[in-house]
């Protein structure tokens, strides 16, 4: 699911359901660090890490721990770049090479709506306004929820590349949908505060793609080296 929303160069490794995969364990760096947890939290780092590994194994990369970083995110071997995601019943990780992308990120969550109160907190007024639209015209796909999987994306792809916090507030997140696939479709986030700078350009616009499949709502954002013609924001 993951993989069909990013790149070719990306490696995408993704466990559906509560069983572990047999490579599913822990460097005993990485289990102290998640000793004192819940099961379900133990089970959930365990899984993300092993797909992580995997994909380590399709880049030709030997498998090595994955320990969080600042603000928790993950640290990855030299020469590669990537996130992790996973809620209840999935897990995956993507990877690709630092040479191929500047910056990914993703996100999963079940396909439900946010609880209440939640979207106001995460949500500019436009978005709202778009999101009733969305809503009207395709009204099985929970858009609260695809929003804030969006924006997760978007802070995933993003920190890596500043080392900075980005809020809710800051990235303007326009959803489309393909033409004919109500179930799919592109997502760009006009960032409201300064972008990162990626080979000496600003990158304000950060594009990604969206699927909602299997109870599950996916989202992904990419940052290429170079940025892809016609890149500037769109109107709004």
């Amino acid at each position: 699911m993951i993989e069909e929303l990013l790149p070719d160069s990306v490696v995408a490794v993704e466990v559906h359901g509560h069983d572990e995969p047999e490579n599913a364990t822990l460097y005993p760096e990485e289990a102290a660090l998640v000793a004192p947890a819940v099961a379900k939290r133990r089970r959930e780092f365990t899984v993300v890490r092993a797909c992580a590994r995997r994909a380590m194994e399709k880049l030709g990369v030997p498998p090595q721990p994955v320990l969080p970083g600042e603000r928790g995110a993950p640290r990855w071997p030299a020469g590669l770049t990537g996130s992790m995601t996973h809620c209840d019943g999935y897990c995956a990780a993507a990877l690709v090479r630092a040479a191929d992308l500047a910056s990914l990120g993703i996100d999963a969550e079940p396909h439900g709506p946010l609880p209440e109160g939640v979207l106001e907190s995460v949500s500019l007024p436009r978005e709202r306004v778009r999101l009733r639209e969305l809503t009207k015209a395709h009204p099985a796909v929970h858009w609260d929820r695809l929003l804030f999987s969006a924006k997760e994306s978007v802070y995933k792809a993003w920190f890596p590349l500043t080392g900075k916090w980005l809020d809710f507030s800051e990235a303007d997140i326009d959803i489309r949908v393909d033409p004919g696939q109500p179930s799919s479709g592109t997502l760009r986030a006009e960032l409201l505060v300064p972008g990162p700078l990626v080979g000496g350009e600003r990158r304000g616009v950060l594009d990604g793609r969206w699927t909602v499949r299997d109870g599950l709502v996916a989202t992904s954002v990419t940052v290429p080296h170079a940025p892809a013609h016609g890149t500037a924001p769109r109107p709004l």
